[in-house]
């Protein structure tokens, strides 16, 4: 029994051909595929021998190890994870030393950064002469990530980078400052109609058309998606996403973030805090849906208003009730949620950018008007946040998988309440009301983002 490899739940194995000399893996006999942990993934090379290039920290506990890799890409697949749900990575082939034993193996790419694990090793990998044994561990030669000090980190890119901003806009004060902003630091980026793109959808090489022409590879996308657009825009980001662009807010954040029901639902998974909410579909659930909200007055909000549109206070049960009963009339899909009164009709919008809050601003209604929003008259000032505030807007932001995030918070008894999160926050009011650089600061975002994958132009 010489011949058998022995393995056990967790194992640690080599990708030589990768420039991966020690990656700790678990052992999976429940998953036919193997994954590795990418980050910032790039396709280039012809449709006829598609080439992927992927940043990887192989090590969970130092982020800063960073190692980019190169494969040639052998197929796109639908992988569907242990928790149900289905994504479309690239497969890669390349070699794995474990022990002994060296094998070329197919390996899918996907982001695992909140895993224990920055690779899973599946069964196809295994060979038939495998045995493995899930109550041990580490039955082969253990490795080290001290075999990684010999790996140079790569150097900060220094490129002008290639980016498209996607919005219908493009004259608005928010696009205008994005494309000064990147203009400024020597990028090339096109404001591109989200209406206008059409998509080649192909497993080697995804294409995204505009105006009878196929759009060059972007190095990373802004997305600026219009409420009305938000289902198409998703589907052009996820496009983008499959040419190999980085997307500010990736299409499944911006849509959880437009869906206030499941925003909602997210952040309470989270124990985020936020005003109690009620929804329901049945009629003969008035009553009860408006006492679930509260005693005292309820706000009843469209799930797709914006702006302050489709929000409305019902002062006393009564009122609600036969707001409820009206919304129900128009088949409209809308939340009931309580009333933080001591709010005194203003918010704390705060802007966080890759897990910071890099501005913030209160927002006070005019006279006779709950709703703070500036589109509706409110005033704006700057504002120091308690670290308690802080924390919250970063944490409602990384629920929702949000890079930039505008994140509106109430300032009750109990403290900082969550009323909702924006995936496209207008930046004119708080540059203005803050005097901070917020365009860009997106920008280094997404040099630092895309900047150790340096393809030349």
């Amino acid at each position: 029994m010489s011949d058998v490899l022995e393995l056990g739940w967790e194992e640690w194995l080599a990708l030589p051909a990768l420039g991966l000399p020690a990656i700790k893996a678990k052992v999976d006999t429940g998953a036919r595929t193997s994954a590795l942990h990418a980050e910032v993934i790039e396709t280039f090379g012809t449709p006829d021998s598609p080439k992927v290039r992927f940043l990887i920290q192989p090590d969970p506990d130092r982020p800063k190890l960073e190692v980019i890799c190169t494969a040639p890409v052998v197929d796109r697949r639908d992988i569907t994870s242990s928790n149900g749900q289905t994504e479309l990575r690239y497969v890669i082939a390349t070699e794995m030393q474990i022990g002994g034993v060296r094998r070329t193996i197919e390996i899918t790419l996907t982001n695992r950064e909140t895993m224990s694990y920055r690779m899973l090793l599946g069964r196809s990998a295994f060979g038939e002469n495998t045995v493995v044994s899930p109550d041990r561990s580490f039955l082969q030669p253990k490795l080290s990530y001290d075999l990684y000090k010999e790996i140079k980190p790569p150097k900060p890119s220094t490129r002008p980078l290639r980016i498209a901003l996607l919005t219908r806009e493009p004259d608005n004060y928010s696009s205008k400052r994005l494309l000064e902003a990147a203009r400024a630091r020597g990028h090339v980026i096109d404001a591109i109609n989200t209406s206008r793109c059409y998509m080649k959808i192909e497993a080697r090489a995804p294409e995204v058309h505009y105006d009878g022409k196929t759009l060059p590879f972007y190095d990373a996308v802004i997305p600026r998606i219009g409420a009305s657009m938000t289902s198409y825009g998703m589907a052009v980001l996820r496009q983008f996403q499959g040419t190999g662009a980085w997307c500010l807010n990736p299409p499944e954040a911006i849509g959880a973030s437009r869906d206030k029901l499941l925003a909602h639902q997210l952040l309470s998974q989270a124990g985020i805090a936020m005003p109690v909410t009620a929804f329901a579909h049945s009629p003969k659930d008035t009553k009860d849906l408006v006492g679930l909200a509260g005693s005292g007055p309820v706000v009843l909000k469209l799930l797709e208003s914006t702006q302050g549109r489709g929000v409305v206070l019902a002062e006393t049960k009564k009122a609600a009730e036969s707001l409820v009963d009206a919304f129900r009339g128009l088949d409209a899909n809308f939340l009931v949620q309580e009333f933080v009164k001591e709010a005194a009709g203003a918010d704390v919008r705060c802007l966080v950018i890759g897990g910071r809050v890099v501005a913030a601003m209160k927002r006070q209604a005019q006279d006779g008007e709950f709703r703070s929003n500036l589109h509706r008259g409110g005033k704006a000032t700057a504002i120091t946040l308690s670290p308690a505030e802080k924390r919250t807007a970063v944490a409602a932001a990384k629920r929702l998988g949000l890079n930039i995030a505008g994140v509106d918070i109430l300032q009750s008894n109990k403290g900082p309440v969550v009323l909702e999160v924006n995936s496209s926050p207008g930046l004119e009011g708080i540059e203005a009301a803050t005097e901070t650089d917020v365009a860009g600061k997106v920008i280094r975002l997404i040099e630092q983002r895309t900047r150790t994958l340096g393809r030349k132009r």
